[in-house]
């Protein structure tokens, strides 16, 4: 009679074991998805198996209050939050309802996540849940704290709106080193375009094979991303300094719309990506790795663009930890930094010049209440409003002349990310 395999024989089992310390190093360190990744993955050589602890963390994350109200229903005893069994059965149960997992893979690989522990419970609330064949509910269910946070600020409406972009795969964006080439690029790519300089891609676009990418005719960058380096315009050789670059998209676009640009960024990681996008599609800029809290110019420059760092709550589609690793300490935290960041910025800019202060964020301590107090802090700046000629075909400015993506943002089109962006000048005197 053949012997059981041991766990560790169990096909399939490492990737699940790096699944599960992901969404550890998620939920209970607080780390980036992305950047916990790689220290969960190690062991994996195989990119197949990397990409579904990817995919795996991910899925648990955006359809985690869902799976717990399935785990929930078939437990007499409420499993803690933090529980491993409650980890594990949210790994096996998304395998099964998301990525089409078979149930006796899926539970073959959740059982020896939790040995010495209660593998009978794991293995009866799977088998329960399993049998009723449920579905989880589309759109997903957003957490209830970050429901409640968006409601206050934005409405109702707005929540609903972000639960159903939640459930739509983003789409893909690129910007165009020529923007006199849109409609070229856009036959050659299968897409659309809603501004020039921007392609929207088909669903399913292989990037790095596609037509122009390697020889640097465009790359990939959401369409409100790129918004910020627009409102600066045409640079015609005067300096501009992007704050905050990697990895550099807003770099390339101001480099293609004539600025001479210096690049700041701390991360030397990022910046060794920014000068390879810059090698790539031929663009130049100096790239400077600083600290803008003890970094300066050597000279006031005639533009700024600051995508300052923030919560990034405003691409929670492509990157969903950011709904359990950000609450209000960390916004809190971040809008301190920004305030720090924009003064800082403020002092490099000459008479007459312009600043676009822009962040990824649905949260308006990050937005609108940051540009009020700097606007209270600097009576020397005024606000520039956005003109709707400036700006990507349904996407509009605020009535007070700010931008403002939210997630019914191109909704009929896919969407965009959530950004704020504001265009500021300093006076001449």
């Amino acid at each position: 009679m053949a012997k059981p395999p041991r766990p560790d024989d169990v096909p399939g089992l490492p990737a699940r074991r790096a699944a599960l310390k992901l969404l550890d190093a998620v939920m209970r360190r607080g780390d980036p998805l992305e950047i916990a990744l790689h220290g969960a993955c190690q062991g994996l050589a195989d990119r197949a198996d990397r990409a579904l602890v990817h995919a795996i963390a991910a899925e648990v994350l955006r359809h985690l209050p869902d799976l717990d109200a399935l785990i929930d229903g078939a437990t007499k005893t409420l499993l803690p939050d933090d529980a491993k069994a409650r980890m594990v059965l949210r790994i096996a149960l998304v395998q099964v309802l998301v990525l089409g997992t078979a149930p006796h893979a899926a539970v073959a690989t959740a059982l020896p996540l939790v040995d010495g522990g209660p593998r009978k419970l794991v293995h009866g609330v799977f088998g329960t849940v399993t049998r009723a064949q449920p579905a989880l509910p589309n759109p997903p269910t957003l957490p209830r704290e970050v429901a409640a946070r968006w409601e206050g600020q934005w409405g109702a409406s707005m929540v609903e709106a972000a639960a159903r972009a939640y459930a739509v795969r983003p789409p893909v964006d690129v910007s165009l080193r020529d923007s006199a080439a849109t409609a070229h690029w856009a036959e050659q790519l299968g897409g659309t375009s809603l501004a020039p300089g921007h392609v929207r891609l088909p669903e399913g676009a292989n990037i790095t094979d596609l037509p122009g990418f390697a020889d640097g005719a465009w790359w990939v960058q959401d369409i409100a991303a790129s918004c910020a380096a627009r409102l600066l315009g045409a640079g015609e050789g005067r300096s501009a300094l992007d704050l905050c670059a990697a990895p550099g998209g807003k770099t390339m676009q101001l480099a293609a719309a004539g600025w001479q640009v210096t690049a700041i960024d701390q991360s030397k990681k990022r910046m060794e990506r920014l000068t390879e996008n810059l090698t790539r599609t031929t663009l130049s800029a100096d790239v400077v790795q600083a600290d803008l809290r003890n970094w300066e110019p050597d000279a006031p420059v005639d533009a700024i663009l600051l995508d300052a760092p923030c919560t990034a709550t405003g691409i929670y589609r492509r990157h969903p930890d950011v709904l359990y690793r950000i609450g209000p300490r960390q916004i809190a935290d971040l809008a301190d930094l920004q305030t720090e960041l924009l003064a800082r910025a403020a002092d490099w800019l000459k008479p007459g010049g312009r600043i676009v202060y822009a962040t990824c964020s649905l949260e308006q301590a990050e937005g609108e209440e940051q540009l009020a107090r700097f606007l209270t802090a600097r009576p020397d700046f005024s606000l520039v409003p956005a003109q709707v000629d400036e700006l990507p075909v349904g996407i509009a400015p605020t009535a007070q002349g700010w931008l403002r993506t939210l997630p019914d943002t191109l909704a009929d089109t896919g969407g965009a990310d959530g950004f704020f962006i504001a265009r500021l000048a300093k006076g001449s005197n």
